[in-house]
């Protein structure tokens, strides 16, 4: 099986059973070894008392994509750790794109970064810290990590 084989089945199989990114309204546009881009737009029941959209919804869609992408490859992985940074404000009607890259990974840790955008211009930075559970999801054989040689 492909890396690219590999991140497709890991996406299809945590889609099928992730009813908080369904439920949120949450498109998985693309996922790659290490990497995701997931969508959600911004509908009136997100927005805070300012009108903009509430931060955690943003956050949700970045932890989204995070998952998403440490989860390519086919090992149960969770967080460890994440943070974000707010830029801008996102609005009513919004589409917000979020696009997880790996930073690193080396053992059972990893790190991503999650860009939120808005038409290319980007409202929130997210920061990821992943530790793998060092089984798989998906039925594949030992695990999948990068083990230092």
């Amino acid at each position: 099986m492909t890396g690219a084989e590999l991140a497709t089945l890991s996406a299809e199989t945590m889609w099928a059973s992730d009813l908080a990114s369904q439920g949120l309204g949450m498109e998985v546009v693309s996922v790659e070894p290490g990497k995701a881009t997931l969508t959600m737009t911004v509908h009136e029941a997100m927005t805070n008392g300012h009108g903009t959209a509430h931060g955690g919804f943003i956050f949700a869609l970045a932890d989204s994509a995070f998952a998403f992408a440490c989860n390519s490859y086919g090992e149960t992985t969770v967080a460890a750790h994440c943070s974000i940074s707010y830029i801008r404000p996102g609005r009513l009607g919004d589409l917000l794109t979020a696009e997880a890259r790996e930073v690193s990974r080396s053992g059972r840790s990893g790190i991503y970064d999650v860009k939120v955008s808005v038409g290319g211009v980007t409202i929130a930075e997210f920061r990821g810290h992943s530790r793998s559970l060092g089984s798989s999801f998906i039925g594949i054989d030992g695990p999948q990590t990068n083990k230092p040689a």
